[in-house]
């Protein structure tokens, strides 16, 4: 989601930075170790962020004349973990802001809490259980697609009910007329987004087997749909 340039207040524009800040620090230096020790990463880590701009750029109407989008998160975070997201979603934002008017500079804070950071883990964090426990890895990669994507907009749901509460009910009545803005349109939407990442990453299965070997995403010799375990510290 891009709430435009401006339209927060300055006070929750600061405070969305602030806590967006020690997110992107720490995934810059996820991503700047990844690149040191993994120079390989370097052309899959630049699909991740271009498949994150082109998703998160197109501009769809909603039912109320607002617009919505897909955000193309999910895919960088199943193969990179979600630190390395904050980082290439953050740099999307800002260019779209620069080149595309779509989003603002005082509003880059907030957008990318919400893309960046909290639709990542979101969708990394159920992606995660699924495989734990089992589900094959195009349904885990679908639900968490679906997950990051709608996630993005409960966040920036709750971001405009905060700096603009209902007169009469408040934080929660402003939250139901946020989310009913988007809700229409953003689950065809995040549906969509979850059938386009599975169709990637069966891509990436045929064209990149030995890459997602290392990042973890597929077992040693193993088969896509199993749910064990492959790998130091990741899930297969």
């Amino acid at each position: 989601m891009h709430i435009a340039e401006g339209f927060l207040p300055p006070a929750h524009a600061v405070a969305w930075g602030v806590a967006s800040a020690p997110f992107i620090v720490h995934g810059v230096r996820s991503l700047t170790r990844e690149v040191r020790e993994h120079p390989e990463s370097t052309l899959l880590l630049g699909a991740s962020g271009a498949f994150t701009f082109v998703l998160s750029a197109l501009k769809l109407p909603s039912v109320t004349g607002s617009c919505s989008h897909p955000t193309g998160t999910g895919l960088g975070a199943f193969l990179f973990r979600p630190p390395m997201m904050a980082v290439l979603g953050t740099i999307t934002l800002l260019f779209q802001a620069l080149l595309l008017a779509h989003g603002g500079l005082t509003t880059l804070g907030a957008n990318a809490f919400s893309m960046a950071i909290v639709g990542p883990w979101a969708g990394y964090a159920l992606y995660r259980l699924l495989r734990r426990y089992g589900a094959p890895l195009m349904t885990a990669v679908f639900s968490g697609a679906f997950a990051a994507d709608l996630s993005t907009y409960c966040v920036t749901s709750a971001q405009l009910a905060l700096a603009f509460p209902d007169p009469v009910s408040g934080f929660w009545g402003a939250l139901g007329k946020f989310g009913s803005i988007f809700a229409l349109t953003q689950i065809p939407l995040a549906v969509s987004e979850g059938l386009l990442t599975v169709f990637v990453m069966r891509l990436l299965v045929q064209s990149s087997r030995g890459e997602l070997v290392r990042l973890g995403v597929l077992p040693p010799g193993g088969s896509a749909g199993t749910g064990k375990k492959a790998g130091s510290g990741a899930v297969a």
